[in-house]
C-alpha cells in the first residue's frame, strides 16, 4: 500500500475479497507522521480494507499468560487469570461519519467529525457480542456515554432490546469513563465488553497493558459471512527495527484466531496457542527486562521455536518462513 497513490488499490481489494481470510502486518511509521493529508497515510489503506470488506466486528482478547503476570501494569493478584474479550464495532461511528473536515468559519479554522450509528449497525455488533458472551462467562458489559451523547442513548436502547433474546446472558451498562477506571482498578469483573469504534479503540489498548505486553495480543475483524482480517494489536514499532528483538507472538496468535474463526480449525488453533505457552515456559518472553529477553540471534529462530510443537506433531500443518526485502 505504501508504494501506491491509492492506499487501498483495486487489485489489493480484489485479492482480499477472494480470500477466505486476510493476515495483515502492522502499518504506519514515522516517515508518514507529518503528512497532513490523511488520505495519503498508510492507515487509510487499513480503514479502506475494513470498510470495503464489511469487517464490522472487531474481537480484541486481553488474556494474561501466567508467565507474564509480573510484567502487568497491575499487581499480579489483580490480574491473575485475566481473560477479557472486547467486541468493538469497526466500520461506523466517528471514524467514518460524514461530514468531516477542517474549514474556516468566522475567520478561524474549525475541525469537525460526525458521530453516527444506525440501529442496524448497533444490532449486528450487539448480536456478535451476545453470542460471544453465551460461549464464555455469560456476562456482557455494554460501554457507552448515554448521559451526554444521543448516539449512545440509541446504542443502549438497542442493546436492551436484544437482551431478551439471550436470557442466559447478564447485560450491564457502563459509561466509558467509568469503564476505563474499572479496567485499571478491578479488570477481572469484565468478561465480554461491547462498545463503539472510538471507545473500543481506546479501551482495548488500555486492556492490552494489563496483560504485560501489547506484543502478545492478536485481533480479528469479521464480516457477516465469516470472512476475517487478522492482525496483531501492536504497531509497526520502528524504534526496534533491525535490532532482532521484535516479538512475533501476537502475529502467531492472530493466525490461531484465523484458524478458529474463519477456517473452522479449532484444534489447530489450540496447538498454536499451546506452542506459544510452551515457548514462554522456556523463558522466551517479550522485551520486558534484560533478565527476561529471549537471547536469540534473529527473529526467525524465535518464530520457528514457537512453531516447533506444531512441526513435530502429526497435524499435517506445514510452515515456511520467507524473508521479504
Amino acid at each position: 500500500m505504501m508504494f501506491t497513490a491509492n492506499r487501498c488499490p483495486p487489485e489489493t481489494l480484489e485479492k482480499a475479497k477472494a480470500a477466505s481470510a486476510i493476515l495483515l502486518g502492522a502499518v504506519g511509521g514515522p516517515k508518514w507522521d507529518k503528512i497532513e493529508d490523511l488520505s495519503k497515510r498508510p492507515e487509510k489503506g487499513l480503514l479502506g480494507l475494513r470498510k470495503n470488506l464489511g469487517l464490522f466486528g472487531n474481537l480484541r482478547p486481553a488474556m494474561l499468560y501466567p508467565q507474564l503476570a509480573s510484567a502487568s501494569s497491575l499487581k499480579p493478584e489483580l490480574v491473575a487469570g485475566l481473560d477479557i474479550m472486547i467486541v468493538r464495532e469497526l466500520t461506523g461511528g466517528i471514524y467514518f461519519g460524514q461530514p468531516r473536515g477542517i474549514e474556516v468559519r468566522n475567520g478561524e479554522r474549525v475541525g469537525f467529525n460526525t458521530y453516527i450509528y444506525s440501529e442496524s449497525e448497533i444490532e449486528r455488533i450487539g448480536r456478535v457480542a451476545f453470542d460471544m458472551a453465551q460461549k464464555r462467562g455469560k456476562k456482557l458489559c455494554s460501554v457507552d456515554k448515554a448521559n451526554v451523547l444521543e448516539v449512545t442513548i440509541l446504542w443502549r436502547e438497542v442493546m436492551e432490546r436484544l437482551a431478551p433474546e439471550y436470557p442466559d446472558v447478564e447485560l450491564t451498562h457502563m459509561y466509558v469513563d467509568n469503564a476505563a477506571m474499572q479496567l485499571v482498578r478491578a479488570p477481572k469483573q469484565f468478561d465480554v465488553v461491547v462498545t463503539g469504534n472510538m471507545f473500543g479503540d481506546i479501551l482495548s489498548d488500555a486492556a492490552a497493558m494489563l496483560t504485560g505486553s501489547i506484543g502478545m495480543l492478536p485481533s480479528a475483524s469479521l464480516n457477516e459471512s465469516g470472512q476475517g482480517m487478522y492482525e496483531p494489536c501492536h504497531g509497526s514499532a520502528p524504534d526496534i527495527a533491525g535490532k532482532n528483538v521484535a516479538n512475533p507472538l501476537a502475529m502467531m496468535l492472530s493466525v490461531a484466531m484465523m484458524l478458529r474463526y474463519s477456517l473452522n480449525e479449532n484444534a489447530m488453533a489450540e496447538r498454536i496457542e499451546a506452542a506459544v505457552g510452551s515457548v514462554l515456559d522456556e523463558g522466551c518472553a517479550p522485551r520486558i527486562s534484560p533478565q527476561r529477553v529471549c537471547k536469540l540471534s534473529a527473529p526467525t529462530p524465535w518464530a520457528m521455536q514457537c512453531w516447533q510443537p506444531l512441526l513435530s506433531s502429526k497435524s499435517g500443518f506445514k510452515i515456511s518462513v520467507k524473508k521479504c526485502v
